[in-house]
């Protein structure tokens, strides 16, 4: 393999664009709650590294996975992002940082801004070992330099499944931006990743759906 990338690097050839799929870095998927999942998805699309935002549910099972019954605050949902990532790019880490800093308040329990009940409740869906125990080092490191003036809530949860939303919820920011609940609580949300985070920050969104 390393003699093959040495030839190819002298032909002026992309390894990654010849090399195997099954040889190329994976992507990795992190699952996050942070209140209602417009404002989080149209955050993480403009993240540079992700490759995709899906906006669903986490946290309860397949049959109660639809936004009239997630409504009802008894499904065990939270309304979540599904975020596909390239780690050679963009680390989980960092994500959790974006999270952290201008995704939501993760001091607030089962509410976000204008929106309550444990559907919009701060949660890390982690899906493997390694994504807890970042998750856990992150939150112990906010909390040791005392990031906020309350303790963070949020959970740090294995995963059991993602759901994804009806369409009409896909994208939401993008295709509605002047919709008032999208001004006032989501559209600040990538201002301050580009002021936060300005090597992280891509104008153009990545979509999940057509414009």
């Amino acid at each position: 393999m390393r003699r093959m990338v040495r030839i190819l690097g002298s032909l002026g050839v992309s390894v990654a664009a010849a090399l195997p799929l099954a040889a190329q870095a994976p992507r990795q998927t992190a699952v996050l709650a942070g209140g209602c999942f417009w404002g989080i998805q149209n955050l993480f699309e403009h993240v540079t590294g992700v490759t995709k935002v899906v906006s669903g549910y986490a946290g309860g099972t397949a049959e109660t996975a639809s936004y009239e019954h997630v409504g009802t605050e008894t499904t065990g949902h939270a309304e979540s992002v599904e975020i596909t990532f390239d780690p050679s790019v963009v680390s989980y880490e960092t994500l959790l940082d974006v999270f952290f800093s201008v995704g939501h308040d993760p001091t607030q329990l089962n509410r976000q801004g204008p929106d309550e009940g444990p559907s919009y409740r701060s949660a890390i869906f982690y899906r493997n070992d390694e994504q807890r125990a970042v998750a856990q080092a992150v939150i112990a490191r906010l909390t040791a330099a005392h990031a906020y003036s309350r303790p963070i809530v949020t959970q740090v949860v294995p995963f059991t499944g993602f759901y994804r939303a009806e369409e009409y919820h896909q994208d939401f920011a993008v295709h509605h931006p002047d919709y008032p609940y999208i001004v006032i609580n989501d559209l600040p949300k990538v201002e301050h990743l580009r002021e936060k985070f300005p090597r992280l920050y891509r104008e153009s969104p990545v979509l999940t759906t057509s414009r």
